[in-house]
């Protein structure tokens, strides 16, 4: 069984248990995720699958990805990547994977997507600084305050926290349990919030450090 699978965040929502506790989920749909490659021992040293979601326009391809996509029986793709897995000769170009076929509910997942953009950050907001005094003329309430770059070593230390680019970068959240699986709407249920946009491709596969 292949160990993952590629899915569109769709947004956030909550559910309620069986004891009426309120439950908030990540909705992640996860249908026209294609085969469109099957890795081999014999051919490429290693066993896995090629998975492909979002259909793109047939204008947007370059002829080395259209002959891709054509030699796969699929339709041109945004976001393809490989996942590994045992028993993959069930498996077949063109094939879509349905969400129920890999988890289930009470399954524990890593998730991996690209946190959103938030663009120049001071410290504060960065790196969650407490700054400086608010009162007597302080001028250094939201400052960073030294970075000790002095006659020695005269230069500053490279990974200092200072203001800079934040977010856009990928990030992965893990052992993130499956609170429910909708196979005939090939809807994923994730108990909280995971990394991306609205409609932004995510990346789930079985957790690596937790399994129950």
């Amino acid at each position: 069984m292949i160990n993952g699978i590629l899915g569109k965040k769709i947004g956030m929502t909550h559910v309620f248990s069986e004891d009426g506790a309120s439950i908030p989920v990540t909705v992640i749909k996860t249908d026209s995720c294609y085969v469109v490659q099957r890795k081999t021992k014999e051919n490429d040293g290693y066993e896995a699958l090629q998975l492909g979601i979002g259909e793109k326009k047939e204008s947007r391809l370059n002829k080395p990805m259209k002959g891709h996509f054509k030699k796969a029986g699929t339709p041109g793709l945004y976001r393809l990547m490989e996942f590994k897995g045992s028993g993959l000769d069930e498996y077949k170009q063109g094939q879509i994977i349905n969400c129920g076929d890999v988890f289930k509910a009470g399954d524990f997942v890593d998730v991996l997507g690209r946190s959103k953009g938030k663009g120049f950050q001071g410290s504060m907001r960065r790196w969650h600084f407490s700054g400086g005094g608010e009162s007597h003329g302080s001028m250094h309430n939201r400052a960073p305050g030294s970075i000790g770059s002095s006659s020695d070593p005269s230069r500053v230390y490279k990974g200092m926290r200072m203001a800079g680019h934040m977010g856009d970068r990928k990030t992965t959240v893990q052992n993130i349990k499956v609170v429910a699986v909708k196979p005939e709407e090939n809807i994923i249920l994730l108990n909280g919030a995971v990394p991306g946009a609205v409609n932004s491709v995510v990346v789930i596969n079985k957790a690596l450090k937790k399994s129950k």
